[in-house]
């Protein structure tokens, strides 16, 4: 494989041990495996401060840009919003629109990355599981190299995710039910082998949100904030996330890890009461439900890595209602003329709560992340207007 130069393997999150760059899937132990770069060899002077794209941080990737699977992923605005800070009693709040990535959600960054190492690892047929963003960006990247890919949906992921999968070429399976029926369906029906796109069975995925991280740093000319607020499902961009601005840090380009605060639905909040509880793992949510679809993950396979990061970050976790993530999603959408999702407005939601505990600080600075385009949810936003008679 033609690596990075600074990509020098993968480590298991369980036992530490160190796997080479050509090792599919998790450790020997079942674990996470974890991509582990030489900072030592990355020129600081050298990262771009204005990307076009994600993929001009391959100095921090698996491998160089001239190998990745991209669409130009990478590389989305980040909006000031002044009237949203004033009103939250916070010092600066900005929006990163993950929103406006090729397929519409901060996924396509994960999966530009795991695509290309499958491709990388001679992959023949890819597959997956995925409430929805992650198999539409799943099928657009699998499209680009012409692999056969199978993405197995639940019957209640949203149209345009299981409407664009099929667009994109792939083959999907719709299963009746909740992602955790679909993710069985893929274990017991496919009897092909097949290399897996899953969060944290693939470690590229997490590893690709990094680069948000670096974007967001850039833009503010190498100045991280104070706060990060996040929807979590999986945990992958909690843990990616957070793992950027530590490489940055170490890097000597920032001076400080900003606090990195998960926001779960209190209908699916594993990590958030897992946190809560000072354990070190999730248990499952036995009846998961939430209007947000997206994150109704209620056994996240990031679980302990996602409550690694908040300690490392010093940060913390909290829970909003479906009302309280469509109100806050609605209000984004028409104060700054973006399109904000359910999962966006579960980050809004949750940065808002915050700042009402103390959290946030009336002299900080504050990133809420909008995981995914408004067009995702555009039936749940309308429904939640028409409910109050809009």
């Amino acid at each position: 494989m033609d690596t990075s130069d600074a990509f020098v393997g993968l480590d298991c999150t369980a036992t530490g041990d160190r796997y080479a760059p050509d090792h599919v899937g998790r450790s020997d132990a079942d674990a996470p495996l974890d991509p582990v770069y030489d900072l030592d060899g990355v020129d600081a002077d050298d990262l771009p401060t204005a990307p076009d794209s994600m993929w001009e941080y391959d100095a921090l990737l698996p491998v160089p840009a001239d190998r990745a699977v991209s669409a130009g992923e990478g590389a989305t605005p980040l909006l000031d919003a002044p009237d949203l800070a004033a009103e939250m009693g916070v010092g600066h709040v900005h929006l990163k629109d993950e929103g406006r990535n090729p397929t519409g959600s901060i996924l396509d960054r994960g999966l530009s990355v795991a695509v290309t190492m499958a491709r990388a690892h001679g992959a023949e047929l890819l597959a997956l599981a995925a409430p929805g963003d992650a198999g539409q960006a799943a099928a657009a990247y699998a499209g680009r190299i012409d692999t056969d890919l199978y993405a197995y949906l639940p019957s209640r992921a949203p149209f345009p995710n299981k409407a664009m999968v099929n667009v994109h070429g792939a083959d999907m399976r719709v299963i009746g039910g909740r992602y955790p029926d679909a993710l069985d369906a893929l274990e017991s029906d496919l009897q092909r082998d097949w290399y897996s796109l899953q969060a944290f069975t693939t470690p590229y995925r997490h590893d690709a949100y990094r680069t948000l991280a670096y974007e967001v740093a850039a833009e503010r000319d190498w100045t991280a904030p104070d706060a990060v607020v996040l929807a979590v499902g999986t945990g992958e961009t909690l843990v990616g996330v957070a793992r950027g601005f530590q490489d940055l840090a170490a890097l000597g380009l920032t001076e400080r890890v900003p606090r990195c605060y998960a926001v779960q639905p209190e209908g699916c909040a594993p990590i958030v009461e897992a946190h809560d509880a000072g354990a070190a793992d999730v248990e499952p949510v036995e009846y998961p439900d939430t209007i947000c679809g997206e994150l109704e993950l209620p056994a996240p396979t990031g679980g302990a890595m996602a409550l690694d990061a908040l300690t490392e970050t010093a940060g913390g976790a909290i829970t909003v209602a479906d009302e309280d993530l469509l109100e806050s999603a609605v209000a984004l959408t028409q104060r700054l003329g973006t399109e904000v999702g359910a999962t966006g407005g579960v980050a809004a939601a949750g940065a808002w709560a915050l700042a009402e505990r103390g959290d946030l600080g009336a002299d900080e600075s504050a990133l809420v992340v909008n995981a995914d385009a408004g067009v995702k949810t555009a039936d749940v936003l309308r429904s939640h207007l028409m409910g109050q008679g809009v």
